[in-house]
């Protein structure tokens, strides 16, 4: 049955349904684009199914632990992040797949988790930089764990970056590896040079 043709009445069905869903805030912006695209081009019921399974009633919804990470267990996400003699930047409201791959040759990549969702607790970031500057920046208040090989390059990881970790809640584990390259952790998001001023400011003249 599922291999059945669908119908425009059936793909315009699965679209108000997932527009729906992403009112709910069950689905992200870029999700849900994606998938309503994919609703209209479907050729079977069982292709509208599967766009739908996460988002009916009863399916897993975000939730935000103590921590503050919103954490949606399931299906999609970035899974990849590439830049290749270029730049690229991931940031705002994303969902970041349970591993995920950055690979940055002879470019600029910026990958911003303060307003991402996870697709799981447990979620894997693998950073490899060839010749080119890769910064992560992380939450306050998420768990990170680091790894990190610089092979004629370096990784630029601050204590306070560890020290800052929690021991409960969502972790990240970012594994960095760098040839002839770098890659940056900071904690909180990216700051414009104003605010990097300031704050600046603010730490030599506390009160």
């Amino acid at each position: 049955m599922t291999e059945q043709r669908a119908s425009d009445a059936d793909r315009e069905r699965a679209a108000e349904h997932l527009r729906r869903a992403g009112g709910d805030g069950r689905l992200t912006v870029d999700e849900l684009g994606d998938r309503v695209q994919h609703a209209y081009e479907a050729q079977t019921r069982g292709e509208l199914e599967r766009l739908l399974r996460d988002v009916e009633e009863g399916a897993p919804v975000a939730r935000r632990p103590e921590s503050g990470v919103v954490v949606r267990p399931g299906d999609g996400g970035a899974r990849w992040v590439v830049a290749v003699m270029s730049s690229t930047a991931r940031a705002g409201r994303w969902r970041v797949a349970p591993r995920c791959a950055v690979l940055n040759i002879m470019g600029d990549a910026k990958i911003d988790l303060n307003d991402a969702e996870l697709a799981a607790d447990d979620v894997e970031i693998t950073v490899l930089s060839v010749m080119g500057s890769t910064t992560v920046y992380v939450p306050e208040d998420l768990r990170v764990e680091i790894s990190d090989i610089g092979i004629m390059g370096g990784n630029d990881v601050r204590p306070a970056t560890i020290a800052a970790e929690r021991h409960d809640g969502p972790v990240v584990r970012l594994k960095l590896v760098s040839f002839l390259g770098e890659a940056k952790v900071r904690r909180g998001p990216k700051l414009t040079w104003r605010e990097r001023r300031e704050k600046r400011h603010r730490l030599k003249h506390p009160g």
